[in-house]
């Protein structure tokens, strides 16, 4: 009964055996006990024997260099955007390129060294499922938090948080502005907003920006402290949009100039963290249901 396949292929110096190992690796292969300089063998998840009648609408220059059919291998990846790229650093020379138009599978012919053919075929594999938060306000209630301490940037912030939870479909009535001092205050003020359980998210907003002294690095170091402790002890997601910077103009930028508006972005971020908190919930009250109904079932037959 059949065992295993091994197909061999042969090139004529140890340099072309090396560049030709370093292609396979790159792209996935393993390699099978110990290189000698001479030979080198290598694994793949699925070894399949291809026999194949040359096609009449295959590129010529393909056609002439698969004269010698010794010298073709054939690989399916997940991934051929990938190995072209990896193929394209190493410098190798593409004989086709193809993207078919029913399946978007993509093929493309690469001459190794040794004079050896690949022909690589695939397309990417669907990104699996998951649970995602929606990008919907509708019905939710947030907090935005905001250090009066640079307004200039903050109240930028602040417009551009307003903006998103707004066109996410969020009511004016439904938002809660809180101002504290600094950004050293935020983690304070989010956990007393946070443990009221009257809302679904906090946003955090402040701006910091680079002195002369240490002063700088220990308020940003206890401000995301404090903001990431919160929301795991409360369990309610808060949004980091507090900026630090060197300049004020990077912060100008990172206010709705340039690098687009990070409160904008921390809102967004508000949104799908409280969308995702209550699509969990609502996954994990089907296994409790259940668990109920199966201890009730339990003491009915008992009694």
């Amino acid at each position: 009964m059949l065992k295993s396949l091994h197909i061999g292929r042969y090139v004529t110096n140890p340099q072309d055996l090396r560049a030709l190992a370093s292609f396979l690796e790159a792209i996935g292969f393993q390699q099978i006990g110990e290189r000698d300089g001479r030979s080198a063998i290598f694994s793949a998840p699925v070894g399949l024997l291809s026999v194949n009648a040359l096609a009449a609408d295959y590129p010529q220059q393909v056609l002439d260099h698969l004269k010698d059919v010794n010298r073709l291998i054939v690989l399916e990846v997940s991934n051929p955007d990938d190995v072209f790229e990896i193929a394209q650093k190493k410098k190798l020379k593409i004989l086709a390129d193809s993207v078919s138009q029913k399946t978007g599978e993509r093929s493309f012919s690469l001459a190794l060294p040794g004079d050896i053919i690949v022909t690589v075929h695939g397309q990417p594999d669907p990104p699996p499922a998951g649970i995602e938060g929606s990008l919907r306000a509708e019905g939710k209630r947030f907090a935005i938090v905001v250090s009066r301490f640079n307004a200039f940037i903050t109240e930028r912030l602040l417009q551009g948080a307003l903006d998103g939870l707004r066109r996410a479909g969020a009511r004016s009535q439904d938002i809660e502005i809180m101002r504290v001092p600094g950004s050293f205050e935020l983690p304070a003020a989010a956990r007393m907003l946070a443990a009221s359980a009257q809302y679904d998210a906090i946003i955090c907003l402040g701006c910091l920006l680079r002195g002369e002294t240490a002063h700088y690095d220990v308020i940003v170091t206890e401000c995301a402290r404090g903001i990431g402790q919160s929301a795991q002890e409360t369990g309610v997601p808060h949004a980091f949009g507090v900026l630090t910077c060197d300049t004020l103009e990077q912060a100008i930028d990172r206010a709705g100039l340039k690098m687009g508006n990070k409160g904008m972005e921390a809102a967004l971020a508000a949104i799908e963290m409280a969308n995702l908190k209550s699509a969990v919930g609502r996954q994990s009250s089907v296994p409790s249901k259940n668990a109920r109904a199966a201890r009730a079932k339990k003491r009915n037959r008992k009694r």
